[in-house]
């Protein structure tokens, strides 16, 4: 997938406010603690489960059709209730905080066998917000998605957090009945403290970086910088490795907007040498430059050899890359080579991307570069 600028903003500025993950309060709700009920909405899917039953496991898991880490994670919940669905294990997938409760029905029939557990709605009825989401979310302090919950055999909450966080022999102590709740419990304590001493240290670095982001949406660039910069120097030591890639990615984009095409590329390049195993990172380094209508002078050159890492990091099977491959091959005139890079992109797309890679080879095949208006 590539990311857009708006999408690199919109990261600088959560990390203004914490993780996925982090706490928006101090939690009322914690493991250890029983279960609120479930009070959801419609069921998209799968049978209603009016409450949880002795002997059985349960994962409620929150999540949307607008958040990016929902989607990445959604195989691999589906994965884990297929392994353990005739062991034990319920999981139902929360929708919360839905900008449209419209959208999500077809989202799970586009999902198919990729997400084929209960999928149910919030219930609004009483709660612009979602009465799930408030007992559960806000109860827990969670102002990030995806969360999850599991819930033991006798309906105590026996862990919450990321789902891709969640090991296997967990769930599996659970269903047995061997999963030491007392001690979970004392270990999420201990963490809820431990996270919110971080909080606490990164707060002048995050109000930097809201005010670079907030420079960067004005088109302050210098003003940008400077509060980038700034935040980078307040970041705790043991945190900067970890945020070096959005300062970074924030900082291409600012020079770009100021036009400092050398000291943007310069960048671009560093970035792309030091990060060769991401293809994630050099595909959206390349996009960026071929892609963005304000660059006067796009560096083909650098865009195809950053594009060339992307696609061998992802061993020629991601059809985002090969899409980027094809558009920097048209704009240097090789027509035929964009067309073959496309063509592979469009066997290799999921179907939500065919529609769009399609139209893109069309436009190859006719000599003209197409738009890159559509979403990817």
């Amino acid at each position: 997938m590539k990311t857009t600028w708006k999408k690199w903003t919109a990261l600088l500025l959560a990390l203004t406010v914490g993780a996925a993950s982090a706490l928006a309060a101090e939690p009322t709700l914690k493991v250890g603690d029983p279960a609120p009920k479930l009070q959801n909405g419609k069921w998209i899917q799968g049978n209603q489960v009016k409450a949880f039953q002795p002997g059985t496991a349960y994962i409620v898991e929150f999540w949307a059709t607008w958040c990016g880490p929902c989607r990445a994670s959604i195989p691999h919940l589906n994965e884990i209730y297929t392994k353990f669905k005739d062991k034990g294990l319920v999981v139902i997938g929360q929708d919360c905080w839905e900008q449209d409760d419209m959208l999500v029905e077809p989202f799970v029939k586009k999902m198919g066998n990729k997400m084929t557990y209960r999928v149910a709605l919030d219930d609004k009825t009483d709660s612009k917000k979602g009465t799930m989401a408030e007992t559960w979310m806000d109860a827990a302090g969670r102002n990030g998605i995806p969360t999850a919950f599991l819930i033991d055999t006798k309906g105590v909450l026996a862990w919450i957090g990321h789902p891709m966080a969640l090991k296997e022999e967990i769930i599996e102590q659970v269903l047995a009945g061997k999963y030491d709740i007392q001690k979970a419990a004392a270990d999420y304590e201990k963490d809820l403290k431990e996270q919110a001493a971080r909080e606490k240290e990164m707060a002048p670095t995050r109000a930097k970086m809201a005010a670079a982001a907030s420079a960067m949406r004005e088109k302050k660039w210098d003003e940008a910088l400077d509060d980038l910069a700034a935040a980078e120097k307040l970041a705790p030591e043991n945190r900067r490795a970890g945020l070096e890639i959005t300062f970074d990615m924030n900082r291409f984009r600012i020079l770009l907007g100021k036009k400092d095409y050398p000291a943007a590329y310069k960048l671009a390049a560093k970035m792309s040498e030091a990060h060769k195993e991401s293809s994630y990172l050099q595909n959206n380094l390349a996009w960026q430059i071929i892609s963005d209508k304000t660059i006067e002078k796009p560096d083909l050159e650098l865009a195809e050899t950053i594009a060339n890492r992307a696609n061998e990091a992802a061993k020629g099977k991601d059809p985002d890359i090969l899409d980027t491959q094809a558009r920097v091959l048209f704009m240097k005139g090789q027509k035929q080579e964009a067309v073959q890079a496309q063509t592979k992109a469009v066997a290799l797309a999921q179907p939500e991307q065919k529609q769009v890679m399609q139209s893109r080879l069309d436009s190859y095949e006719k000599g003209e570069l197409p738009a890159v208006d559509a979403p990817h």
